[in-house]
């Protein structure tokens, strides 16, 4: 039981810590893609790169596999990304206050698995579809301007790479509860680490917006 804890643990821990060797490893490097490869791989390279998308898609796959319907959940928060990318992208509407509400969701994500209570499955629908539109408008950064071919390949490399963490991410959850129910420990502590990333991020922004000259 504690080796598959653990072994859940790792695997979080390095997701989240993969991000900031991602940075530097994107596969357009910041260029337009042209083609439906480059769209593919900037789409699943993009996830990624963003510490505070991928702390919320772990704890996304996490929340979902604890409530029930996970299949559900991750095609709730996937659709929405996508419909958030392509309104950025394509309708030229950017949202508002939309790092701030990243990372509010970031936090709020991972405090409702720290805390340990049952949520509704209910719930995390409604937090993964606002949520998820404000983080794919975010991806639409790197595609705006694009052809419709390399947007589209854009679209279904952040799906897939976005579903596959959050499938990884509840398995090991599932794991941690198959060996000690409600009780087990690591998803409480993979929500920790996910709020403090949330944190961090929401008062780097905060203070950005109180304090534009430092």
């Amino acid at each position: 039981m504690i080796k598959t804890g653990f072994a859940g643990l790792a695997a979080i821990g390095l997701l989240l810590l993969s991000a900031t060797f991602a940075l530097a490893h994107h596969p357009m490097g910041g260029a337009l893609p042209q083609t439906f490869w480059h769209g593919l791989l900037s789409g699943i390279g993009h996830p990624v790169i963003g510490i505070d998308h991928l702390a919320f898609i772990i704890a996304a796959g996490v929340a979902a596999a604890l409530a029930g319907p996970r299949v559900l959940l991750a095609a709730v928060y996937i659709a929405a990304t996508i419909a958030g990318c392509l309104v950025t992208a394509a309708g030229g509407v950017t949202l508002p206050m939309m790092e701030v509400a990243i990372a509010a969701s970031v936090l709020l994500v991972g405090g409702l698995l720290m805390a340990g209570t049952t949520v509704p499955a209910s719930v995390f629908a409604v937090l993964f579809a606002i949520a998820g539109l404000y983080h794919g408008s975010a991806y639409a950064g790197a595609i705006v301007g694009a052809e419709t071919t390399p947007l589209a390949a854009y679209l279904i490399g952040f799906g897939l790479v976005q579903f596959a963490i959050m499938v990884a991410a509840g398995w090991a959850a599932g794991r941690a509860r198959a060996h000690a129910g409600r009780a087990a420990l690591e998803p409480r502590l993979a929500g920790a680490v996910v709020a403090g990333v949330g944190l961090t991020f929401l008062v780097e922004h905060a203070e950005r917006i109180m304090l534009p000259g430092m």
